[in-house]
């Protein structure tokens, strides 16, 4: 035996080595289930996956896709936390520092900026893609009531990052927004029954929101803090939740039997169309016409 298989084997029986990794990793069955069930990070997926799952056609990999963005939005927001003040007297400046002064900076920005757009989007895609599967039937209601509050976390991210700038654009499109919260029912003081419960400018949703009556520096404070800290964490526990809940509930939702059935024989017509064409005798040529006495001469 050689010294390399020597250390080797130490290594591999030693107590250090088998408290870190309790099973070996030769390519079975059990030790692919043990692997997935004994990783911090792997235990969070099923250990099996069905085939339809990882077809591309079926998912559009939508969910992983925006998983993956919000990642990327986490990254570059405590990049750019390093370099912003949510102050009124130097947000803007801050913005222009970024830009202009900042190694990469405008890089960052704009890859935060792009990324939280594209969330956006391939959050609204999962859903509809969630939707045109039916992948809300039962037993995967509550799973589909965690996606929309999901979708509302990530609609109020994208809507509270949209203040931090401090420029024109921002101030005036947050006022717009704010604005129609205070026709909000039961909330806003311009709204149904506002009247009856008390509410006016001063203590309606909008001045939550804000912080007062116009947009201002204590509403930059509370956008900031939403944005920033509030907003990220309950999102955070509700993609927990939504994974867990997506392997509790068998993993990816996959067609009925009878729409299994309904594609396959469709499949089946199919080939039996396309053999029954092939197998059809070609077409005889078109004879050549019969010249004319006027055209041998």
């Amino acid at each position: 035996m050689s010294l390399y298989e020597k250390l080797k084997k130490q290594v591999l029986s030693s107590q250090i080595w088998k408290s870190i990794f309790r099973h070996d990793y030769k390519d079975t069955q059990r030790n692919r289930f043990l692997q997935i069930l004994d990783n911090v990070f792997l235990h969070l997926h099923p250990t099996r996956v069905p085939r339809h799952a990882v077809h591309y056609g079926y998912t559009w990999g939508m969910g992983g896709i925006t998983f993956f963005l919000f990642l990327v939005l986490t990254v570059t927001g405590v990049v750019l936390m390093f370099y912003y003040r949510p102050t009124a007297e130097y947000a803007y400046a801050d913005m222009l520092y970024l830009k202009h002064d900042v190694p990469f900076g405008m890089f960052i920005r704009n890859m935060h900026r792009w990324a939280a757009h594209a969330m956006v989007i391939t959050t609204w895609l999962h859903m509809l893609r969630v939707f045109m599967t039916g992948s809300y039937k039962p037993p995967r209601e509550f799973n589909w009531m965690v996606g929309v509050l999901l979708l509302v976390l990530t609609l109020l991210l994208s809507f509270t990052g949209y203040l931090l700038p401090w420029d024109q654009l921002s101030i005036w499109a947050v006022t717009v927004g704010t604005n129609m919260a205070r026709s909000t029912p039961l909330l806003g003081h311009e709204g149904p029954f506002s009247t009856m419960l008390g509410f006016r400018p001063d203590n309606d949703v909008r001045f939550m929101l804000l912080g007062g009556t116009i947009v201002g520096p204590p509403a930059l404070l509370r956008f900031y803090v939403l944005h920033c800290l509030f907003l990220p964490i309950v999102a955070a526990v509700f993609m927990a939740v939504h994974f867990w809940r997506i392997r509790k509930d068998g993993n990816i939702s996959a067609p009925t039997e009878a729409e299994w059935k309904a594609v396959a024989n469709e499949a089946i017509a199919r080939k039996k169309f396309a053999a029954a064409g092939s197998a059809q005798p070609a077409a005889p040529a078109p004879k050549p016409a019969a010249t004319t006495e006027a055209e041998k001469s």
